[in-house]
């Protein structure tokens, strides 16, 4: 499925336009609708955990809405470099407690995401204290979606951490955004920062990146190596 896959919502508002005339409200209106529908496609391949998807239902409401008026924002995260120390890799799923419009300051505890050709830079602050820090998953490997064929890293955690994480995103699905969200950190390196509607307690996560086409077949591969303690 990509952007411009039609949607019943979508042909019904356009037609209802069309048919009152096409005011400039009513354009309005439709173009919101086509950019919240675009926003809520990408935002629901963030997090799936076992069978099912972190829900997108109200995405499309919660990105138009933004609460501080400002325009609505998407990480831009940039993968992290290979480990060759032959270890398998830990990961960290920590709380957000604040994003913010400009790379972290140098010696900060932040993590920074690199400005691209349309987004500017940010600083993710995340919570270690309330976070599940130096995870060793059960297992990982790098796999096409069969929603759109695109890359992405399925991670499944042992029983332990499975309870964990279900209690973590639930602590975290009834705040405000950014804190309804986690930063996924592989060595140190921020990976993506998914948002929760509910518990997750499936015990298993997809890194597809923030963007479709974020990871590679080479960096998923990579990705996966890196933390499957069986490679």
């Amino acid at each position: 499925m990509n952007d411009s896959t039609e949607h019943p919502l979508r042909e019904a508002l356009h037609a209802e336009v069309r048919g009152s005339g096409a005011d400039a409200a009513g354009v309005r209106l439709a173009g919101l609708a086509d950019g919240a529908l675009r926003i809520a496609r990408r935002r629901q391949r963030l997090v799936r955990a076992g069978a099912g998807i972190a829900v997108a239902a109200a995405v499309a409401a919660a990105w138009v809405a933004v609460p501080d008026g400002t325009s609505p924002r998407a990480h831009v995260v940039q993968p992290a470099a290979g480990d060759s120390t032959g270890k398998a890799a830990l990961v960290s799923l920590l709380p957000v407690t604040s994003s913010t419009q400009h790379a972290c300051a140098p010696g900060s505890s932040g993590y920074s995401v690199r400005a691209s050709a349309t987004h500017p830079a940010f600083c993710v602050q995340a919570d270690r204290a309330r976070g599940m820090v130096d995870v060793r998953v059960a297992s990982a490997k790098a796999a096409r979606s069969t929603l759109d064929g695109t890359w992405q890293v399925e991670v499944t955690f042992n029983s332990a951490d499975r309870a964990r994480f279900a209690a973590l995103t639930g602590s975290l699905a009834s705040a405000p955004p950014p804190r309804n969200e986690f930063a996924i950190v592989v060595d140190g390196k921020l990976w993506s920062t998914p948002y929760v509607a509910s518990s997750i307690t499936g015990g298993r996560i997809e890194i597809v990146g923030s963007y479709v086409g974020d990871l590679t077949s080479a960096t998923a591969h990579d990705l996966a190596r890196r933390l499957d303690p069986g490679r």
